[in-house]
């Protein structure tokens, strides 16, 4: 009797014209770098916003941003890196103040809050896939496709941030904690796909959800004030060496683009 060897999962492709066409970056060591700042960007800049301008000041200029990167995004038609780039950052600053207004404004619960934004996300995956037939991020080349995409990734942020909250500030962990916990937690779905031989849509959207309460808690460590658990480096200062990493990294991604365009057309 012959055992069959491990099968492990084939690398997702795309023809060169269908990759021309998908809206979003292709998932890569870029993507999930760029990723991971834009989460912590996100928590930093809403918690200093929030402090700089007051709350009513800065969920408004955070929706006008948040509006204005989408509209931006969704006139592209097509993947430009800092289109794409700019409107996750404005997405992940509006995502966190959604799940902080719930709790700070409304004296919602974390518990109660993560719940509700965990179960919405479920709801927009659900109808995602039962209209589109798909989740893949790979085929997201129509305008519905995309705002679909949109409206999941506003999801994982409101929720990851409430997550995490609830994670670093109603257990014991604290910030230090909670960010060994997700990074632990993040390398299940790692695993599963190249190991595990794991569902690539599912693996993705697993890591996709996770990275966010990580980047909050790692954003928060550095800094919340060391009497509220952090290690006091402020939040002015943490946005803007994550904005300064995301600029030059997305910079790098540009050029990138920009040579391989001008090699395809030679």
């Amino acid at each position: 009797m012959t055992i069959p060897a491990r099968r492990t999962p084939a690398p997702v492709t795309t023809s060169p014209a269908i990759t021309a066409l998908v809206r979003v970056p292709q998932v890569t060591a870029a993507f999930w770098v760029l990723k991971a700042l834009s989460t912590a960007l996100g928590e930093s800049t809403s918690d200093w916003s929030v402090q700089t301008l007051g709350p009513v000041p800065a969920v408004l200029a955070g929706m006008v941003l948040f509006v204005v990167a989408l509209v931006v995004q969704l006139r592209a038609r097509r993947y430009v890196p800092t289109r794409y780039w700019f409107a996750v950052v404005a997405v992940g600053v509006f995502g966190t103040m959604c799940a902080d207004v719930v709790h700070v404004g409304f004296g919602v619960p974390y518990p109660v809050s993560s719940a509700a934004y965990l179960a919405l996300l479920a709801v927009v995956l659900v109808v995602w896939r039962r209209v589109e037939g798909t989740l893949d991020v790979h085929e997201i080349t129509t305008t519905r496709r995309e705002l679909f995409y949109w409206a999941t990734v506003v999801a994982t942020f409101a929720a990851g941030t409430a997550v995490g909250d609830l994670v670093a500030t109603t257990t014991a962990l604290g910030y230090a904690g909670a960010v060994v916990l997700f990074a632990v937690l993040l390398t299940i779905p790692a695993f599963g796909y190249r190991v595990w031989s794991w569902n690539a849509v599912a693996a993705f959207w697993t890591a996709y959800v996770l990275t966010r309460p990580l980047g909050a808690s790692v954003a928060d460590l550095f800094g919340k004030p060391t009497a509220d658990g952090g290690l006091g480096v402020g939040q002015g200062v943490v946005t803007a060496v994550l904005a300064v990493a995301i600029v030059v990294g997305v910079g790098v991604q540009a050029r990138g683009r920009a040579s391989s365009a001008t090699e395809t057309a030679a």
